[in-house]
C-alpha cells in the first residue's frame, strides 16, 4: 500500500520542504508526499521542479468560507497551523484510494523508514496516531504547549478518526493563536484532551526515542548511552539567516554529541536542496534574525545563562 503523506509550508520554507521530500523517499520510496502550498510562488517552484511523488494543492482550493473568517485575524503561522486539521480532509477529497494519510511538519527529517512508525499503529486498530513531545524534565514545557506535538500525525479514513478530526477543526476556527490560555496554545495543547474524549480512538507511539527533536534528544542519549537512532529528527526553529549560515538550534537546548551527525546530515540534505534551486535559477530564501539594539550584550548574558542560539555555517559561497 503506498503511504500518502501532508505538509504545508510556504516559499520561505522551501529548502527545508525540499529535504523533508529527499528523506522521505529516500527510506520511503512508495511515499507521496502532498504539499499545501501556502503561496503561489511556491506552487509555481514546485510545479517546475516536478518531483516524482510530489503533489500540490494550491491554498486557494483548500479555503472555506469559515476558514477565510479565521485567517482575517490570524498571523501567517497562526493560520499554519489552523489548516493543520483540515490538510486531512484535503487530501482524503483528493485521493480516493489512500486510506490513511500522516501529516508531517515540514522541518521533519526521516532518518529511517516511518514504516515503522505505522506498522505499530496499523497493529493497535486505533484510528489516529499521536506522538508526545516526550521533554527532557530540563526543559519541559507541557504545560504551556501541551503533552503532544503535532509534529507527526495519522488519521485513517474512518468515521471514528473524521468525528475526532471535527472536533479539532472546530476548536481551531474558534481560537488558534500563538498564545498561552488556560487550557490552549495553538492548535496544539487541544490534544492533551484526546485521551478522555478518544482514548479507544487514539494510539500514543510509546517509542520517544523514535521521534527526537531538541527537547528530548539530551535524554534519550543518556538512556540510549550515546547511540541516538530516530526514526526522524524535528529540526524545531532551523533557519536559513545567510545563504551559507543556519540557525540551528534556539533558546540553548543542549544538543549531545551522538546528535552531531542528524544536524551534519540535514545540513548536506538543505544544502542540496539549496542548489536545486539554484540551478533553476530560484533565489534562496533567508530569513535574517530581527536586529535588535544591545544584541552582542544580549547574546553574551544568554550564553552566561545557557540559553543562547547556535548557528553552523554551510557549504556555500555568498
Amino acid at each position: 500500500m503506498s503511504e500518502r503523506f501532508v505538509t504545508l509550508f510556504d516559499s520561505n520554507f522551501l529548502p527545508q520542504g525540499l529535504a523533508l521530500y529527499e528523506s522521505l523517499r529516500r527510506h520511503r520510496a512508495d511515499g507521496e508526499l502532498w504539499v499545501i502550498c501556502m503561496d503561489e510562488g511556491l506552487e509555481r517552484t514546485l510545479g517546475q521542479l516536478a518531483l516524482p511523488g510530489l503533489r500540490t494543492i494550491p491554498l486557494r482550493d483548500l479555503e472555506s468560507p469559515r476558514l477565510l473568517q479565521a485567517k482575517a485575524n490570524r498571523s501567517v503561522r497562526e493560520y499554519c497551523w489552523t489548516l493543520t486539521s483540515f490538510s486531512f480532509d484535503a487530501v482524503f477529497d483528493r485521493c480516493p484510494s489512500a486510506e490513511r494519510l500522516t501529516y508531517l511538519d515540514a522541518d521533519l527529517y526521516f532518518f529511517r523508514d516511518p514504516g515503522e512508525i505505522l506498522a505499530l499503529f496499523e497493529a493497535s486498530g486505533a484510528a489516529v496516531l499521536v506522538t508526545e513531545h516526550g521533554f527532557d524534565p530540563e526543559y519541559d514545557k507541557s504545560e504551556i504547549v501541551g503533552r503532544f506535538c503535532v509534529q507527526f500525525l495519522t488519521m485513517d479514513r474512518s468515521d471514528r478518526a473524521r468525528e475526532l478530526r471535527a472536533w479539532w477543526q472546530d476548536r481551531v476556527i474558534e481560537w488558534c493563536y500563538d498564545r498561552r490560555e488556560p487550557g490552549r496554545f495553538g492548535d496544539q495543547k487541544y490534544l492533551d484532551q484526546w485521551p478522555l474524549l478518544f482514548g479507544d480512538r487514539l494510539f500514543i507511539l510509546p517509542r520517544h526515542d523514535w521521534a527526537l527533536a531538541p527537547w528530548n534528544v539530551r535524554m534519550e542519549d543518556r538512556l540510549a548511552k550515546g547511540k541516538v537512532d530516530p526514526v526522524f529528527y524535528h529540526f524545531h526553529s532551523f533557519r536559513l539567516v545567510q545563504t551559507n549560515l543556519a540557525r540551528t538550534v534556539e533558546g540553548g537546548y543542549r544538543i549531545p554529541r551522538s546528535a552531531r551527525r542528524l544536524y551534519g546530515e540535514y545540513l548536506t540534505a538543505v544544502e542540496r536542496a539549496m542548489d536545486r534551486m539554484a540551478a533553476l535559477g530560484l533565489q534562496i530564501p533567508t530569513l535574517p534574525l530581527k536586529k535588535r539594539r544591545f544584541a552582542i550584550l544580549r547574546h553574551g548574558i544568554k550564553r552566561l545563562l545557557g540559553r543562547a542560539d547556535s548557528y553552523a555555517k554551510i557549504g556555500r559561497k555568498g
